[in-house]
């Protein structure tokens, strides 16, 4: 059984990016399953460093996207809002071009609260950061 209130399509995630960091860095949606979200991002001189290697303020800014949306996606917005609390990251694998993929999966889903796991690989599957997004959840 799907966590989604009502039934969100790719289509519609994508085109509320127009304009926004998200699309400046290239982030897409990708996948809705019943029960995680998930997108890419390239690895290109967007999201690099200096150095050339993926910078982890984009990572971490993939992971809230994620985590957000999905928070988002939970919810009827006509009577709750939703704001970031909290985020939190491990890098654990450097990333100098291609693809990652991050995907959110729900550790709570309370009614003022959620906590979001993100995963993020590079295009060979391999862990590249993992995330925690806690997301406060409010009346309108």
């Amino acid at each position: 059984m799907a966590i989604w209130y009502g039934n969100p399509t790719l289509q519609e995630l994508n085109d509320s990016c127009a304009n926004t960091l998200l699309a400046s860095l290239g982030i897409t949606f990708t996948e809705i399953g019943d029960d995680y979200l998930s997108g890419t991002m390239p690895v290109d001189g967007r999201t690099r460093q200096p150095l050339g290697y993926l910078h982890g303020g984009a990572s971490l800014a993939l992971a809230e996207t994620l985590g957000s949306y999905a928070s988002a996606l939970c919810l009827d917005l006509d009577s709750k809002t939703l704001f970031g609390q909290e985020i939190n990251a491990n890098h654990v694998r450097p990333v100098t071009e291609g693809r990652v993929t991050g995907t959110a999966r729900p550790y709570h889903l309370g009614r003022t609260s959620h906590v979001w796991e993100i995963r993020i690989n590079n295009e060979q599957g391999q862990l590249v950061c993992i995330s925690r997004l806690t997301v406060s959840i409010q009346d309108k």
